[in-house]
């Protein structure tokens, strides 16, 4: 007898879920929360869930209840009897908290993957992590998929031969130089200085974007401050056009307006955080195939190392 497969979501990922559950060919799962008058919530699998695979779709951006909303649904599962529990989690948040960079504060990154092990998962699937080092905070198997494998074909349809890729801080340089390399084109570096979180001081440019086409790489695009200074500056400098790509699409605070005052052209995002507000200037590209894909690849037992176009 062949195991079964189902597949739920958690309340903030609804919309993928139901793509992911679409294209893997199942019906999503029946998942009912009840919230009390104080706040506190119980989500409970309305269908049974023994002996099956259950896939848990959610991702972690704040507010908190997001992550624990899933603890509650892994818990869930597996006091149902669930035969294997594995969460995936587009968006990880706390994922820049991977190390102390100062002292006295927690690694927020490393508590998340101690509670997720300790609530009972048995393998975790997310996407572009703000540090790929996470992966190793978790005792059980971590797929970690990337945005290159939906923003590389769109980055080659662009490519009129007069592109160059771009890093908005040093963080990125690695990835932004893989794309580089495997579209053969340059590359140029903004380096940036904070004085606090979400608040850049001062950015300077490195390497000549003067008639180019530039395309920025991002893991995210948080309030957005980053990625419009370094496009005005690209403008600056005598860039052509700036268009960016970014896997998760936080935007949050004034990150709508600043996006609207940039010099952004255009701005790729998935949909692994669903936007608040539609814009003129985003577009969003469905994570939901790949993630449907590579569940059907581990479901078989086949490989999931074609997906990495760009790692």
């Amino acid at each position: 007898m062949s195991v079964g497969i189902k597949i739920f979501s958690g309340r903030a990922s609804q919309i993928l879920a139901e793509k992911v559950a679409v294209a893997y060919g199942v019906k999503l799962g029946d998942v009912k929360v009840t919230g009390f008058s104080d706040g506190e919530f119980q989500p409970s699998f309305e269908e049974t869930v023994r002996g099956q695979d259950v896939f848990i779709v959610q991702s972690t951006m704040p507010p908190a209840d997001n992550l624990f909303e899933l603890l509650l649904m892994v818990d869930a599962a597996k006091r149902a009897s669930a035969r294997k529990i594995i969460v995936v989690i587009p968006y990880f948040g706390f994922a820049r908290q991977d190390r102390k960079d100062k002292p006295r504060v927690a690694i927020g990154a490393k508590l998340v993957a101690n509670m997720l092990m300790a609530a009972g998962i048995d393998r975790i699937m997310t996407m572009d992590l703000h540090a790929d080092q996470i992966q190793g905070f978790f005792e059980v198997p971590v797929d970690h998929l990337y945005g290159s494998t939906i923003f590389h074909p769109e980055i080659e349809k662009l490519n009129n031969g007069n592109l160059i890729m771009a890093a908005p801080d040093a963080g990125g340089t690695k990835r932004s130089n893989s794309y580089a390399k495997r579209l053969n084109i340059g590359l140029a570096i903004c380096h940036k200085q904070r004085k606090k979180p979400n608040e850049v001081a001062e950015m300077t440019v490195i390497g000549d974007v003067a008639g180019k086409d530039v395309i920025l790489v991002d893991d995210m695009c948080d309030t957005a401050g980053t990625l419009t200074k370094a496009a005005d500056l690209f403008m600056e400098k005598g860039a052509k056009s700036v268009r960016a790509f970014c896997t998760h699409a936080v935007l949050s605070g004034p990150a709508f307006d600043r996006i609207t005052n940039s010099s952004i052209l255009e701005l790729i995002v998935t949909d692994t955080i669903p936007l608040t507000q539609t814009h003129d200037k985003i577009r969003v590209i469905s994570v939901a195939d790949l993630f449907a894909d590579v569940i059907k690849r581990m479901v078989n037992n086949e490989s999931i190392s074609s997906h990495f176009i760009i790692s």
